[in-house]
């Protein structure tokens, strides 16, 4: 198993996003129960709109597929997506 970063850029609907967003997260907290989903959350600064998960799956494909059951993405919230393998084993900066 390996752990992907996953970075969200939204579209500007975010009353819709809102309004969608306990649907949105009770499909990630499956994953959390799921073992998959370890880290996510929106952007909160000034930038464009988005957020970043992080995943663990077998590979970047898994990923892919996970993300089409996303609300978000079902909805053409989501404008773009990236997936990127993420060292499991850090380096970490504490």
């Amino acid at each position: 198993m390996s752990l992907f970063a996953i970075h969200y850029v939204y579209d500007h609907r975010a009353a819709e996003r809102e309004q969608m967003r306990p649907v949105h997260r009770a499909w990630i907290m499956s994953l959390v129960e799921a073992g998959v989903a370890k880290a996510f959350s929106r952007y909160e600064d000034a930038g464009d709109p988005g957020a970043l998960l992080i995943f663990e799956a077998e590979s970047a494909d898994a990923i892919e597929q996970m993300l089409t059951a996303d609300p978000y993405q079902q909805a053409g919230l989501v404008v773009s997506h990236s997936v990127r393998a993420w060292p499991a084993g850090g380096p970490w900066v504490a």
